[in-house]
């Protein structure tokens, strides 16, 4: 039987940056977080908050620009072979990761504002406070900014398990389309 080669639709380059960028930004901001949290307060260190809150409201602007993109120019869908199971899980993990994209640094956004301290970006635009000045909202907004952060993280690690397990187990050209743009060749039946 012969086989004939179908081409793949791949990832367009403003979809790859956004995707790594958004990658790069959450994983390093989740450092510096996790770095900040446990850190004694003082002046010396005040710049390592700015530069969170920096790049946390950088993170929300770019996945609201990544949003937009993919109205404009929709993603190619997922390539088959998992089970439909997986390919649900798959879907449901990607909505998630937009909604705490979004969620994650707007929760640290209200968790600053609750503290009383400006949500000062680049050193020198002051964001309006989004939550009241409050040693209540203060407690809940940080216990919420942790926690959708957290589970940020756990999706994140779930997303990349299930790109590894296509990459390694079905090498399907999934993570190539991501890297490269392209799957390559497919053969069809």
């Amino acid at each position: 039987m012969r086989r004939d080669a179908k081409a793949v639709p791949g990832f367009g380059r403003t979809t790859r940056a956004l995707h790594w960028a958004m990658a790069a930004g959450i994983l390093g901001t989740a450092g510096l977080g996790a770095y900040v949290a446990r850190m004694e307060v003082g002046l010396a260190g005040l710049w390592l908050f700015g530069l969170h809150k920096t790049i946390g409201i950088s993170l929300l602007a770019l996945a609201l620009l990544r949003i937009g993109w993919h109205r404009l120019a929709p993603p190619p869908g997922p390539l088959p072979g998992p089970p439909d199971w997986q390919m649900r899980l798959a879907r449901g993990t990607h909505r998630a990761l937009y909604a705490l994209m979004l969620a994650v640094p707007l929760s640290g956004w209200a968790y600053g504002s609750a503290t009383g301290i400006d949500t000062v970006i680049f050193g020198r635009i002051t964001l309006p406070p989004v939550a009241p000045v409050s040693p209540d909202w203060e407690a809940a907004l940080v216990i919420l900014h942790r926690t959708l952060a957290w589970s940020l993280l756990g999706l994140v690690a779930l997303h990349v398990a299930g790109a590894l397990e296509r990459a390694a187990v079905r090498r399907d050209g999934t993570l190539r389309r991501m890297l490269t743009g392209s799957a390559g060749d497919r053969r069809g039946p």
